[in-house]
């Protein structure tokens, strides 16, 4: 596949509640995902999770987070989180942009379709950083992405006057992120 990354977002939808894109590292090389997650209270007596493409433990564990620190009551719903074109996420870059699609889709808003995430999301709420962030930028600017969320700590290893027509949002917390996301 000569570009992975357009392959993986080709007829993604635009200003969708529910979805994020994100950069993650297969090997060496920088490839663009969309998460879509889909959260609804539940009908049951007990909330029904899935996750396919990011691990179980992981996925629950972020919403565990978002109800902590991120101010947001998940217990009493259905939660469903999805990597598009099967792609399985191992690392933890994909955690922020997996917890704002989440938020996305309960809070029924959605993000600017030209912003790509990245983070790890300590179970404190904090943002860590993510390695190779200038390589994940290079590679979403590349695909025409404009906007970017990522740990206040990779600011450092991004010449953001090397993108010109590129916005950098750095953040320290889930809730910082929440807001500097969604804000219109």
């Amino acid at each position: 596949v000569p570009n992975p990354s357009e392959t993986m977002l080709s007829g993604r939808p635009l200003d969708t509640p529910g979805t994020c894109v994100t950069c993650v590292m297969e090997g060496s090389r920088p490839i663009l995902a969309e998460i879509q997650a889909l959260v609804a209270q539940s009908g049951y007596g007990s909330a029904r999770r899935n996750s396919n493409g990011i691990d179980y433990n992981r996925a629950m564990l972020l919403l565990a987070v978002l109800e902590k620190r991120g101010g947001m009551s998940v217990s009493g719903c259905d939660a469903y989180i999805n990597v598009v074109g099967g792609l399985r996420l191992t690392e933890t870059a994909a955690d922020l942009p997996v917890a704002l699609a989440v938020y996305s889709s309960l809070r029924d808003i959605s993000m600017d379709s030209r912003t790509v995430v990245m983070g790890e999301v300590g179970l404190t709420g904090d943002i860590r950083r993510v390695p190779q962030a200038l390589r994940r930028v290079k590679e979403a600017a590349k695909m025409g992405f404009n906007a970017f969320i990522l740990p206040k700590g990779n600011l450092e290893d991004i010449e953001t006057d090397k993108f010109p027509d590129c916005h950098f949002l750095g953040v320290a917390t889930l809730r910082e992120a929440i807001e500097k996301a969604f804000r219109r």
